[in-house]
């Protein structure tokens, strides 16, 4: 299986990866996703299919690679890291998909493209994960969860209050939205427990709502 794009470290992959999603983002913009072929997609890169081949199995995992890009590109430039314990940093993730699911709609992507929105909440659902999964992978947790449990718990938690907060009408201001889905995923965040005595979980987490 291929690596993620945000673990690639060679220059040439990600060039190739780059101009693959770069292809196919530029093709959605003039016709919907269902009319677009592998074919279509090398023409636009400039690579032949062999090579699309050795980095994407399908355009829909191409798809997916592009979504969870995107939304990854915009957690590193908020510096948002998740270690498990800062409260400040899980707001940041769900602030970050608030964001995000309203800039793709704003876009027109959703409704252009009637496979696109399953496929970008599974690319955001994997990109949220993968963050939590890096503060929870090394601490303990309650048998028989493990921390790929909790991390895919949490993030499936914090995109589908973000959706249903989305899409209901005259909806609060994200500035209270945040902090109301924040309440529901620290019970989930704080099953992985303290590694350490100087790793105190619960006290910031819980202290950050009862302020």
């Amino acid at each position: 299986m291929p690596i993620s794009d945000c673990e690639v470290r060679d220059p040439r992959i990600r060039r190739t990866r780059q101009a693959l999603q770069g292809a196919l983002r530029d093709l959605m913009l003039q016709k919907s996703f269902e009319e677009i072929s592998v074919q279509d997609i090398t023409d636009v890169a400039d690579v032949n299919r062999a090579t699309f081949y050795d980095h994407y199995t399908d355009k829909f995992s191409l798809l997916d690679a592009m979504v969870a890009g995107g939304f990854h590109k915009l957690l590193a430039e908020r510096n948002v890291l998740f270690d498990g314990t800062c409260p400040t940093a899980a707001s940041a993730i769900i602030l970050a998909t608030c964001d995000y699911l309203t800039a793709t709609h704003s876009a027109g992507d959703c409704t252009r493209n009637s496979a696109f929105e399953p496929l970008m909440e599974a690319g955001i659902v994997t990109a949220i994960c993968r963050t939590i999964l890096r503060g929870v992978e090394n601490k303990p947790v309650p048998q028989p969860l493990t921390p790929q449990i909790i991390a895919t718990t949490a993030g499936w938690a914090i995109y589908g209050a973000v959706k249903q907060w989305f899409y209901t009408p005259e909806r609060a201001p994200v500035s209270e939205a945040v902090p109301a889905i924040l309440q529901l995923v620290v019970p989930i965040l704080l099953t992985a427990g303290p590694t350490g005595p100087h790793d105190q979980v619960e006290t910031p987490l819980l202290a950050s709502h009862q302020a």
